[in-house]
């Protein structure tokens, strides 16, 4: 099968620019460029770089993730997610180290886009990736306790316990001034959004906190009196000294920033793909991953990846091409020339604040709680993964996760695995759909075998065929004999688009375990007991109830599906 790497910016060139478009990406631009400035700033001092290096990364990576993205809308940059792996790397290798290890990350995401890999990332069961972003959300939180309470430290541990321990020794210096413009950026950022959403929360705080604070010289540390001035240009390109010891080193950190970069980056093209009804070419985009983590840092800049908060806020202001991207750096690359010198009044209690609500946000606790509805080799993997993060490091976590998961993979085929032994000629199907009339605006779709993240994905791509929205989707069940929480997650978000587009969701011929699950996550009632059914026969004619057409008698002889298995099930949920 031939490659083909072609940027979505070369398709919509090639399709035609119009004047319209120009106007749309042009206002979204300029929005998520202001959006996108405070963030910036934020993530790159807590990952122990300077505020600029952010900046320097938002111009330079955004440009070239929009410029080659394998997404119409996607936003690159710093992002939350690596604050983590960076300041480890920093701390342990210096910015020599971290600019190596993010030039080799761009290479292994070059490398896997090349040979066609974007497909597997999405492998990466979901318990994992929350596990793992959970943790790097409660990291975060507690980094950006000293500059919200003002203590008076030198130094914060790196080690998670050490540091919750250090910060309780050292209450007794908290600044009550500090304190109080860290509660008011909070209260800003949390309340703006009730007054409007146009302007995010965040750069009110940044703008009108900054001019409280200078207009009534508050005494609090600002970015200025910990760094310096922030300069108004970009530094010249310069590339890292490089000895085999310190790749050997820094391999390990490359192949998590590569992993991160990949899961995060796939992760926001796809939620930009539910928002717009569009699909990402996924491997093109771990390309435009590659080349940005490549020339980011030699710019000073830091690794950087598809940000979900961004990539929505552009949708939402009218982006429509890669354009809109190109235009955002260009936009912060506009504010660093002519205000980038004001940058150094911010208080750092402002920017603790802000990540305090991206960390609390990044942290998915919802699903995080959701989860322990999911069968316990889920939770192993959620916990194990959160844990590992949170006390050990996120490279640890990640490489313990994808074990864990190909390990539990094996394990469940080899239980879904049936062997019988057979004599003579083997029976006819008794329920083949081709024996039956399925009503116009009614969809089937039948899923064969262990329901597992590593079908999930191909469950949401096979759905997407449906041309049309029909009256009712019924999806057989009769070959289900497992479902896990990626795959309940995927059947979670199909139920809510149908409900979305007024479709009614059936499900035919459940087994016990997946009925169960169904049960215990919520799903069975959200889906609605009237439209779960144990045989193809009634799911088809609740369908023709749907549409508002007559019952059909059930064939004779009747053989039902899993009506034993059913009773079974019932009978000790009950129990």
């Amino acid at each position: 099968m031939k490659l083909s790497l072609i940027p979505e910016s070369v398709r919509v060139f090639k399709a035609g620019y119009t004047r319209s478009l120009f106007a749309s990406d042009l206002m979204a631009g300029l929005t998520v460029g202001i959006v996108a400035l405070p963030l910036a700033i934020a993530f790159a001092i807590a990952s122990g770089v300077k505020p600029e290096q952010g900046i320097y990364t938002a111009v330079t990576a955004g440009f070239i993730i929009s410029l080659l993205s394998g997404s119409r809308v996607q936003i690159g940059g710093p992002t939350g997610a690596f604050i983590v792996v960076v300041y480890g790397i920093v701390a342990e290798f210096g910015y020599e180290g971290l600019v190596l290890a993010s030039i080799m990350a761009g290479v292994l995401l070059i490398l896997m886009g090349v040979t066609r890999l974007g497909g597997a990332i999405r492998f990466i069961p979901y318990p994992m990736t929350v596990g793992f972003t959970s943790g790097i959300a409660l990291i975060i939180f507690t980094t950006q306790v000293k500059d919200f309470l003002g203590l008076g430290m030198e130094t914060v541990p790196a080690d998670f316990l050490h540091k919750c321990l250090a910060y309780g020794a050292s209450l007794h210096t908290l600044d009550p001034v500090t304190l109080a413009v860290g509660g008011l950026s909070l209260a800003v950022i949390l309340i703006w959004p009730r007054v409007t959403k146009k302007i995010p929360g965040s750069v009110v705080a940044i703008v009108g906190i900054t001019a409280l604070v200078t207009a009534f010289d508050i005494p609090v540390e600002t970015i200025g009196t910990r760094f310096g001035a922030v300069p108004s240009t970009l530094p010249h390109p310069r590339l890292p000294d490089v000895s085999f010891e310190l790749i050997r080193q820094v391999s390990p950190a490359a192949f998590t920033i590569a992993m991160l970069a990949a899961i995060e980056s796939l992760l926001s093209a796809v939620v930009a793909d539910g928002i717009t009804g569009d699909r990402h070419d996924s491997n093109m985009e771990l390309v435009a991953q590659g080349a940005a983590n490549m020339v980011a840092p030699i710019f000073g800049g830091i690794p950087a990846t598809g940000a979900i908060a961004r990539t929505a806020t552009n949708i939402k202001s009218g982006g429509k091409t890669p354009v809109a991207g190109m235009i955002h750096a260009a936009t912060l690359l506009s504010i660093m020339v002519c205000f980038g010198g004001l940058a150094r009044l911010i208080p750092m209690a402002t920017l603790a604040a802000i990540l305090m609500v991206v960390a609390y946000h990044m942290s998915e606790w919802r699903f995080f709680v959701k989860l322990f509805n999911s069968p316990k080799s889920d939770i192993f993997v959620l916990l194990a993964t959160f844990f590992l993060t949170v006390f050990v490091s996120l490279t640890v976590a990640i490489e313990v996760g994808v074990v864990l998961a190909a390990l539990l993979f094996m394990n469940r085929m080899a239980g879904a695995t049936v062997i019988r032994r057979t004599t003579g000629r083997m029976k006819t199907d008794h329920h083949a759909l081709a024996d039956r009339q399925v009503p116009d605006q009614v969809e089937v779709f039948e899923i064969n075998g262990p329901f597992f993240f590593g079908a999930a994905n191909r469950f949401k791509d096979t759905i997407r065929i449906v041309g049309r929205t029909p009256k009712a989707l019924i999806l057989r069940c009769r070959h289900i004999l497992f479902i896990d929480a990626t795959a309940l997650h995927a059947l979670e978000e199909l139920v809510e688009k149908a409900q979305a587009e007024k479709t009614i969701v059936i499900l035919s011929g459940v087994h016990a375990q997946p009925l169960i699950t169904l049960e215990q996550s919520g799903l069975y009632d959200t889906i609605g007991e009237e439209n779960i059914f144990g045989n193809i026969d009634d799911a088809l004619n609740r369908a023709r109830e749907v549409v508002g057409l007559p019952p059909v008698p059930r064939p004779e002889p009747f053989f039902p599906t899993v009506a034993r298995e059913r009773e079974e099930a019932t009978a000790s949920r009950k129990n």
